[in-house]
């Protein structure tokens, strides 16, 4: 199912329990479409709720609204019902905002091209966390909910973990010579998966940060820009080919290609609420959704059997310091300057 955006889509989000469907474009629009099996999306919204690219967007208060982010350097808060803008907070970060994540049912969290990561409360309509915690953008961020624990990659080779409850940067991986693209948190949160721009898989060891313990560079040189987390032993990844491939983690191999979204890269990837339908983003100002039980069909005889050996590797924390470094991309974005603010959810 293809639906056409007429512009060059940033971001994608699904509704948490309706087979609704949201993107954010270069132009500032926010788009929302309906979706069924055998039928034609149905378009249901179309509004500008920024005058420069809306490049990261989700929803939150149970899909009641949706928050969108901008090289403006404001977040807008969006009525799925209306259209109407609930609240904007102009000047949410100094830098341009450049990923938005939801964290609880009640605080997301959005990081900026500066490194700058905040965390928002809607029940204290307020910003309860600031990490200055890269010196590039923020590129991915994923949570893990029972440390309260922020996972951060950045354009400046690291990956970060901040604690919430402490309001600190708690760990820093040391500097790559690669880009981190995007950032998944596999095997009941035992390790961390990070997207490269040279194409690797870098693998770390939940507290064992400083150094990945693995690398899988099978998919090397395609830039991995976007992962998704099907189940604790594989994602999908999103690859600069175009190629959208099912990938075992421990033991580390390609599963299969499961789809090409075109000849350009896929920049994001994202799941509805039941993991039935992939959405693909790229250049082609194309979102393309996907039925995962067509795409996962034929990949029966390609799912890997478990051995005492691969529950060996999977349980392995020691670091690997002989891990070769790569050479580092050129993804940096610019954003412009503003004054920090507080408020975000004071009329919400």
């Amino acid at each position: 199912m293809e639906i056409e955006l007429g512009e060059l889509p940033f971001d994608v989000d699904f509704h948490p329990a309706n087979s609704l469907v949201a993107a954010g474009l270069i132009s500032g629009d926010l788009l929302l479409y309906r979706f069924a099996a055998d039928s034609t999306p149905q378009r249901l919204l179309g509004v500008r709720p920024h005058e420069q690219s809306c490049r990261a967007l989700r929803f939150i208060n149970e899909g009641q609204a949706i928050v969108t982010g901008s090289p403006d350097c404001s977040i807008t808060a969006t009525d799925v019902q209306t259209g109407s803008v609930v609240h904007r907070l102009e000047n949410a970060h100094t830098d341009a905002i450049n990923r938005i994540i939801n964290l609880t049912e009640t605080t997301i969290a959005s990081g900026d091209d500066a490194g700058c990561i905040k965390v928002w409360d809607t029940r204290q309509r307020s910003c309860c966390n600031t990490f200055n915690a890269h010196e590039e953008y923020i590129s991915d961020m994923t949570f893990a909910s029972d440390p309260m624990k922020l996972i951060a990659t950045s354009g400046d080779g690291t990956l970060s973990v901040c604690n919430l409850r402490r309001d600190k940067v708690q760990s820093h991986s040391e500097f790559s010579e690669d880009e981190l693209l995007s950032v998944v948190l596999m095997k009941n949160g035992r390790k961390v998966i990070c997207g490269t721009q040279s194409g690797a898989l870098l693998l770390y060891s939940w507290g064992f940060f400083k150094d990945c313990s693995d690398r899988f560079i099978e998919l090397c040189p395609n830039s991995l820009d976007a992962l998704l987390k099907l189940d604790e032993d594989r994602i999908v990844t999103g690859s600069s080919s175009g190629v959208i491939s099912l990938v075992n983690i421990l033991p580390n191999r390609v599963l299969q290609p499961i789809a090409e979204h075109s000849e350009y890269p896929v920049e994001r990837l994202a799941f509805s609420h039941d993991k039935k339908v992939l959405a693909s983003l790229s250049h082609d100002h194309v979102m393309k959704l996907w039925d995962m039980d067509e795409l996962l069909q034929d990949s029966g005889s390609c799912v890997r059997k478990h051995t005492a050996a691969a529950d060996s590797d999977s349980d392995e924390m020691d670091v690997d310091s002989s891990q070769q470094k790569f050479r580092k991309g050129t993804k940096r974005k610019n954003g412009d300057s503003a004054q920090s603010a507080s408020s975000f959810f004071a009329d919400m």
